[in-house]
Protein backbone atom coordinates (compact mmCIF):
# COMPACT_ATOMS: atom_id res chain seq x y z
CA UNK A 1 0.00 0.00 0.00
CA UNK A 2 1.44 3.36 -0.96
CA UNK A 3 1.35 6.35 1.35
CA UNK A 4 1.35 9.73 -0.38
CA UNK A 5 1.95 11.50 2.93
CA UNK A 6 3.85 9.05 5.07
CA UNK A 7 4.29 10.02 8.70
CA UNK A 8 3.74 13.76 8.15
CA UNK A 9 6.17 14.01 5.24
CA UNK A 10 5.12 14.43 1.61
CA UNK A 11 7.02 11.42 0.38
CA UNK A 12 6.13 10.05 -3.07
CA UNK A 13 6.74 6.32 -3.62
CA UNK A 14 6.85 5.50 0.09
CA UNK A 15 5.14 2.26 1.07
CA UNK A 16 3.52 1.01 4.23
CA UNK A 17 5.77 -1.84 5.31
CA UNK A 18 4.60 -4.84 7.26
CA UNK A 19 6.52 -4.66 10.51
CA UNK A 20 6.11 -7.05 13.39
CA UNK A 21 4.21 -4.31 15.27
CA UNK A 22 1.81 -3.80 12.37
CA UNK A 23 1.10 -7.53 12.09
CA UNK A 24 0.44 -7.69 15.83
CA UNK A 25 -1.81 -4.62 15.64
CA UNK A 26 -3.80 -6.17 12.80
CA UNK A 27 -4.47 -9.29 14.86
CA UNK A 28 -5.22 -7.32 18.03
CA UNK A 29 -7.59 -4.88 16.34
CA UNK A 30 -9.43 -7.66 14.51
CA UNK A 31 -9.94 -9.53 17.78
CA UNK A 32 -11.00 -6.36 19.63
CA UNK A 33 -13.58 -5.40 17.01
CA UNK A 34 -14.95 -8.95 16.86
CA UNK A 35 -15.38 -8.93 20.65
CA UNK A 36 -16.83 -5.38 20.64
CA UNK A 37 -14.16 -4.64 23.22
CA UNK A 38 -11.67 -1.86 24.03
CA UNK A 39 -7.92 -1.85 23.48
CA UNK A 40 -5.03 0.55 23.96
CA UNK A 41 -2.11 1.03 21.57
CA UNK A 42 0.55 3.26 23.08
CA UNK A 43 4.16 4.22 22.50
CA UNK A 44 6.54 7.05 21.72
CA UNK A 45 5.95 9.68 19.04
CA UNK A 46 6.79 8.63 15.50
CA UNK A 47 6.80 4.88 16.10
CA UNK A 48 4.03 4.28 13.53
CA UNK A 49 1.05 3.72 15.82
CA UNK A 50 -1.54 5.81 13.97
CA UNK A 51 -0.39 4.69 10.54
CA UNK A 52 -0.57 1.04 11.59
CA UNK A 53 -4.01 1.43 13.13
CA UNK A 54 -5.43 3.28 10.11
CA UNK A 55 -4.02 0.57 7.82
CA UNK A 56 -5.50 -2.20 9.94
CA UNK A 57 -8.91 -0.55 10.28
CA UNK A 58 -9.16 -0.21 6.50
CA UNK A 59 -8.66 -3.97 6.31
CA UNK A 60 -11.67 -4.81 8.48
CA UNK A 61 -14.75 -6.53 7.11
CA UNK A 62 -16.61 -4.41 4.54
CA UNK A 63 -19.40 -2.45 6.18
CA UNK A 64 -17.69 -2.08 9.55
CA UNK A 65 -18.63 1.41 10.76
CA UNK A 66 -15.37 3.05 11.88
CA UNK A 67 -15.39 6.60 13.24
CA UNK A 68 -12.28 8.55 14.18
CA UNK A 69 -12.13 11.12 16.96
CA UNK A 70 -9.05 13.12 17.90
CA UNK A 71 -8.41 15.40 20.86
CA UNK A 72 -5.70 18.07 21.08
CA UNK A 73 -6.33 19.31 24.62
CA UNK A 74 -7.64 17.99 27.93
CA UNK A 75 -11.32 17.50 27.02
CA UNK A 76 -14.21 17.51 29.43
CA UNK A 77 -17.07 15.03 29.15
CA UNK A 78 -19.01 17.85 27.45
CA UNK A 79 -16.28 18.19 24.81
CA UNK A 80 -16.30 14.42 24.25
CA UNK A 81 -20.07 14.51 23.72
CA UNK A 82 -19.76 17.19 21.05
CA UNK A 83 -16.88 15.38 19.33
CA UNK A 84 -18.91 12.16 19.17
CA UNK A 85 -21.97 14.05 17.92
CA UNK A 86 -19.85 15.36 15.02
CA UNK A 87 -18.10 12.05 14.35
CA UNK A 88 -21.43 10.22 14.13
CA UNK A 89 -22.84 12.84 11.76
CA UNK A 90 -25.99 13.25 13.82
CA UNK A 91 -28.59 15.69 12.43
CA UNK A 92 -29.80 18.87 14.05
CA UNK A 93 -28.27 20.81 16.91
CA UNK A 94 -26.52 19.14 19.85
CA UNK A 95 -28.77 18.91 22.93
CA UNK A 96 -28.09 21.45 25.65
CA UNK A 97 -28.63 19.22 28.66
CA UNK A 98 -26.16 16.39 29.48
CA UNK A 99 -28.86 13.78 30.20
CA UNK A 100 -30.61 14.49 26.91
CA UNK A 101 -27.26 14.43 25.09
CA UNK A 102 -26.39 11.07 26.66
CA UNK A 103 -29.70 9.56 25.58
CA UNK A 104 -29.18 10.77 22.02
CA UNK A 105 -25.68 9.28 21.81
CA UNK A 106 -26.70 5.96 23.36
CA UNK A 107 -29.64 5.70 20.97
CA UNK A 108 -27.37 6.37 17.98
CA UNK A 109 -24.76 3.90 19.21
CA UNK A 110 -27.40 1.20 19.67
CA UNK A 111 -28.45 1.31 16.01
CA UNK A 112 -25.62 -0.92 14.78
CA UNK A 113 -22.11 -2.04 15.73
CA UNK A 114 -19.57 0.76 15.59
CA UNK A 115 -15.84 1.12 16.08
CA UNK A 116 -14.22 4.28 17.43
CA UNK A 117 -10.59 5.09 16.81
CA UNK A 118 -9.67 7.55 19.55
CA UNK A 119 -6.40 9.08 18.38
CA UNK A 120 -4.01 11.24 20.44
CA UNK A 121 -5.55 9.60 23.50
CA UNK A 122 -2.68 10.85 25.67
CA UNK A 123 -4.64 14.11 25.87
CA UNK A 124 -7.60 12.44 27.56
CA UNK A 125 -8.03 12.90 31.30
CA UNK A 126 -9.89 10.69 33.73
CA UNK A 127 -13.22 12.40 33.07
CA UNK A 128 -12.99 11.85 29.32
CA UNK A 129 -11.88 8.22 29.65
CA UNK A 130 -14.71 7.63 32.09
CA UNK A 131 -17.25 8.94 29.59
CA UNK A 132 -16.10 6.45 26.96
CA UNK A 133 -16.44 3.70 29.58
CA UNK A 134 -19.94 4.94 30.41
CA UNK A 135 -21.03 4.64 26.77
CA UNK A 136 -19.31 1.28 26.28
CA UNK A 137 -20.93 -0.14 29.42
CA UNK A 138 -24.42 0.73 28.19
CA UNK A 139 -26.02 -2.68 27.38
CA UNK A 140 -27.71 -1.41 24.22
CA UNK A 141 -24.54 -0.07 22.57
CA UNK A 142 -22.27 -2.32 20.51
CA UNK A 143 -19.03 -0.42 20.65
CA UNK A 144 -15.45 -1.35 19.97
CA UNK A 145 -12.94 1.33 20.98
CA UNK A 146 -9.28 1.57 19.98
CA UNK A 147 -7.38 4.13 22.06
CA UNK A 148 -4.14 5.24 20.38
CA UNK A 149 -1.73 7.53 22.17
CA UNK A 150 1.65 8.30 23.62
CA UNK A 151 3.11 6.90 26.79
CA UNK A 152 0.93 9.26 28.82
CA UNK A 153 -2.15 7.49 27.49
CA UNK A 154 -1.08 4.25 29.12
CA UNK A 155 -0.33 5.98 32.42
CA UNK A 156 -3.69 7.75 32.64
CA UNK A 157 -5.61 4.64 31.61
CA UNK A 158 -3.85 2.55 34.24
CA UNK A 159 -4.94 5.04 36.90
CA UNK A 160 -8.58 4.66 35.88
CA UNK A 161 -9.25 1.30 37.51
CA UNK A 162 -12.81 0.86 36.19
CA UNK A 163 -11.75 1.49 32.60
CA UNK A 164 -8.35 -0.19 32.81
CA UNK A 165 -9.95 -3.41 33.99
CA UNK A 166 -12.09 -3.39 30.84
CA UNK A 167 -9.22 -3.02 28.36
CA UNK A 168 -9.18 -6.21 26.31
CA UNK A 169 -5.70 -5.82 24.79
CA UNK A 170 -2.71 -3.57 25.49
CA UNK A 171 -0.09 -3.13 22.78
CA UNK A 172 3.13 -1.17 23.22
CA UNK A 173 4.84 0.22 20.10
CA UNK A 174 8.62 0.54 20.39
CA UNK A 175 11.50 1.63 18.15
CA UNK A 176 12.55 -0.58 15.27
CA UNK A 177 15.48 -2.75 16.25
CA UNK A 178 18.63 -2.60 14.06
CA UNK A 179 17.63 -5.97 12.58
CA UNK A 180 14.14 -4.65 11.73
CA UNK A 181 15.64 -1.51 10.19
CA UNK A 182 17.84 -3.63 7.93
CA UNK A 183 14.82 -5.68 6.88
CA UNK A 184 12.08 -3.09 6.38
CA UNK A 185 13.76 0.17 5.35
CA UNK A 186 14.79 -1.16 1.88
CA UNK A 187 11.08 -1.92 1.37
CA UNK A 188 9.96 1.44 2.73
CA UNK A 189 11.21 3.57 -0.18
CA UNK A 190 12.96 2.78 -3.49
CA UNK A 191 15.97 4.96 -2.71
CA UNK A 192 16.92 2.56 0.10
CA UNK A 193 16.36 -0.57 -1.99
CA UNK A 194 19.86 -0.55 -3.45
CA UNK A 195 21.58 1.35 -0.64
CA UNK A 196 24.54 -0.21 1.12
CA UNK A 197 23.28 -1.89 4.32
CA UNK A 198 26.10 -0.14 6.17
CA UNK A 199 24.75 3.24 5.03
CA UNK A 200 21.28 2.30 6.25
CA UNK A 201 22.71 1.28 9.63
CA UNK A 202 24.74 4.53 9.72
CA UNK A 203 21.61 6.58 8.98
CA UNK A 204 19.67 4.83 11.70
CA UNK A 205 22.43 5.24 14.26
CA UNK A 206 22.97 8.95 13.62
CA UNK A 207 19.53 10.25 12.65
CA UNK A 208 16.55 7.90 12.50
CA UNK A 209 17.06 5.92 15.72
CA UNK A 210 14.48 3.27 14.83
CA UNK A 211 11.75 5.91 14.53
CA UNK A 212 9.58 5.72 11.40
CA UNK A 213 8.78 9.44 11.43
CA UNK A 214 12.50 10.20 11.52
CA UNK A 215 13.04 7.78 8.63
CA UNK A 216 10.35 9.58 6.61
CA UNK A 217 11.92 13.01 7.18
CA UNK A 218 15.40 11.69 6.45
CA UNK A 219 14.18 10.01 3.26
CA UNK A 220 12.55 13.22 2.07
CA UNK A 221 15.84 15.12 2.45
CA UNK A 222 17.95 12.36 0.87
CA UNK A 223 15.52 12.24 -2.04
CA UNK A 224 16.04 15.98 -2.60
CA UNK A 225 19.80 15.54 -2.43
CA UNK A 226 19.77 12.75 -5.01
CA UNK A 227 17.70 14.86 -7.37
CA UNK A 228 19.95 17.91 -7.02
CA UNK A 229 23.26 16.11 -7.33
CA UNK A 230 22.22 13.47 -9.88
CA UNK A 231 24.04 10.85 -7.84
CA UNK A 232 22.83 7.34 -8.58
CA UNK A 233 22.38 6.16 -4.99
CA UNK A 234 22.66 7.04 -1.34
CA UNK A 235 26.15 7.59 0.03
CA UNK A 236 27.72 8.88 3.21
CA UNK A 237 28.15 12.45 1.95
CA UNK A 238 24.46 12.69 1.08
CA UNK A 239 23.53 11.32 4.48
CA UNK A 240 25.71 13.83 6.29
CA UNK A 241 24.08 16.67 4.36
CA UNK A 242 20.65 15.36 5.31
CA UNK A 243 21.73 14.97 8.94
CA UNK A 244 22.73 18.65 9.02
CA UNK A 245 19.18 19.63 8.01
CA UNK A 246 17.76 17.47 10.79
CA UNK A 247 19.98 18.99 13.43
CA UNK A 248 22.33 15.99 13.46
CA UNK A 249 25.73 17.33 12.32
CA UNK A 250 27.59 13.98 12.51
Amino acid sequence: MTAAAYQYADLPDASVVTTRALLTARENITDTVAARAMMCIHGGAGFGKTLAVNTCLRGLEPGEDVRRVTFRARPTARAVRYELFTALGLPGQPPRHPSEFDRLLKTALAERPRTFLVDEAQWLNGEAFEYFRYLWDEPSTRLAIVFVGGEGCHSVLRREAMLSSRIFIWQHFTRLTPAEVAEVIPLFHPLWADADPEDIAYADQHAAHGNFRNWARLTAHVRLALARTSRPRVDTDLLRWAFSRLGNPT
